[in-house]
């Protein structure tokens, strides 16, 4: 590709793609101000989440008799793994379901009570997860917590570098920084980390097999995929891709595919050695959890029950007929990269929950759509699509900022009455995103291009 002759900028204001091509440098050209910007935007999150959003929830908590306690998500999840390997009992009876509820919400549930709260918080999570919780399954609640929720933190901050290193994003610290900033102070994260969440685990795990499949190593990568099974509705639709990726070219990668396999064997065979019968246990507390939860898919709560199962499926046929189109490609190619992330997108869509937390999986299907700004932008029938994204996307941190300005002049009960506010676009995010996904894969098809060039834009002679 010939590139016209610029006036030199400063390595802070570039963004390339594998180094070499300059990209979209809108939110680039003033990178202090926009990690200013980010700061903000951020800590009016935590201020929402803090200040408006966790008061509201006690004081009507108060107002209707519902139960508090711990309400953490790795609560159940410890106490299991302390049940089981500290005094051998099953973490799937009622009595360690009735010893969580005492825990998380300060007292056993009672059906009898109608504000009670409907998930029972059984144990139904895969019964290796007491292995990554043995090492502090000795160790009081509230230490554990607090490690566990920096951990999340941390994690999830390293994932935005993990996933930049995937998609082979050379981007100044500044502009790491403040992609890393939004990351952290995005809805998604804040409550993952303040529920210690394992959504937000797992999200790391898959992000770290990613960049160990973008570095060779492809032993580590599948038996972390493995690993991340211990959530295994947000890692199924990825598994299937990279299975199909590596048995398409056997020879060169057929280590991924062994690699999980012989990791997924032994964490069963692991779990059966210390409950046996135990994948029989977990999934009546699958299906028990599908009962009391009557969760639905976002496609299922944003149309009905019937029209979301039509559209499952019709997304699975299309994302099938992707991932046999783009199975070939190279881990380095624009390919690997977009069907990755689809599969993440298509978990949020179809999986039977709409918990924000999980949404941190759409940081890889973000970063793409922002290398690929400037092709989607110079697309007029595009440009309605990037309009409302921005909006969906901007809308928790900018109405956030609001209600934190509105806390200086209004009482907190009035500020908190708007607590809805920040979270009316949440639903919509992977819907949006597939959105802006979706044209650069149509183009590449119906063309015949290749999709690296799609989303680099239009080469200098076509400008």
């Amino acid at each position: 590709m010939k590139i016209r002759n610029r006036k030199p900028i400063s390595s802070a204001q570039v963004v390339t793609w594998r180094g070499r091509k300059p990209l979209n440098r809108l939110l680039w050209r003033k990178p202090q101000a926009a990690l200013l910007l980010s700061l903000v935007m951020a800590g009016s999150v935590w201020f929402y989440v803090q200040r408006i959003l966790i008061p509201y929830q006690i004081a009507d908590a108060a107002a209707h008799g519902r139960p508090r306690g711990f309400l953490s998500d790795l609560y159940p999840r410890w106490l299991g793994a302390r049940e089981l390997l500290l005094h051998h009992c099953d973490p799937y009876t009622p009595d360690v379901t009735r010893e969580i509820q005492i825990g998380y919400y300060g007292r056993p549930l009672d059906p009898t009570r109608p504000n009670d709260p409907k998930d029972e918080q059984r144990f139904a999570y895969p019964v290796y997860v007491v292995f990554l919780l043995a090492p502090v399954a000795q160790m009081p609640f509230a230490p554990v917590r607090i490690a566990f929720a920096v951990l999340l933190a941390i994690l999830t901050a390293v994932s935005v570098i993990l996933w930049l290193y995937f998609l082979g994003w050379r981007l100044s610290s500044v502009a790491s920084a403040t992609i890393i900033v939004f990351t952290m102070g995005s809805f998604a994260t804040i409550q993952g980390i303040k529920l210690q969440q394992l959504s937000l685990l797992v999200a790391g795990i898959i992000a770290s097999a990613a960049a160990l499949l973008a570095g060779g190593h492809l032993f580590a990568a599948g038996f972390l995929l493995a690993v991340a099974t211990i959530k295994p509705q947000l890692v199924l639709p990825l598994i299937v891709w990279l299975l199909l990726w590596s048995i398409s070219q056997w020879h060169e990668r057929r280590t991924l595919f062994w690699s999980f396999i012989i990791g997924m064997l032994f964490l069963v065979a692991a779990g059966e050695y210390v409950l046996p019968g135990w994948i029989g246990r977990f999934l009546t507390a699958v299906v028990a959890y599908r009962r009391y939860t009557e969760n639905r898919s976002p496609l299922e709560v944003l149309t009905t029950v019937r029209v979301g199962m039509l559209l499952t499926i019709t997304l699975l046929a299309a994302i099938m007929a992707v991932c046999w189109r783009c199975r070939n490609s190279p881990v380095h190619s624009y390919a690997f990269h977009f069907v990755t992330a689809l599969m993440l997108i298509a978990t949020l869509l179809i999986a039977p929950t709409h918990a924000p937390y999980n949404q941190v999986l759409l940081l890889p299907a973000v970063l793409l759509i922002l290398r690929s700004w400037k092709h989607l932008w110079s697309k007029p029938w595009l440009r309605a699509l990037c309009i409302i994204m921005a909006v969906v996307f901007g809308w928790p941190w900018l109405s956030s900022f609001c209600l934190m300005l509105g806390s200086i002049f209004l009482p907190p009960s009035n500020v908190q009455k708007a607590w809805p506010v920040p979270l009316w676009t949440s639903i919509a995010l992977p819907l949006v995103v597939l959105g802006l996904l979706a044209p650069l894969i149509s183009e590449a098809w119906g063309s015949g291009t290749d999709l690296a060039s799609v989303a680099e834009g239009p080469t200098s002679s076509q400008r």
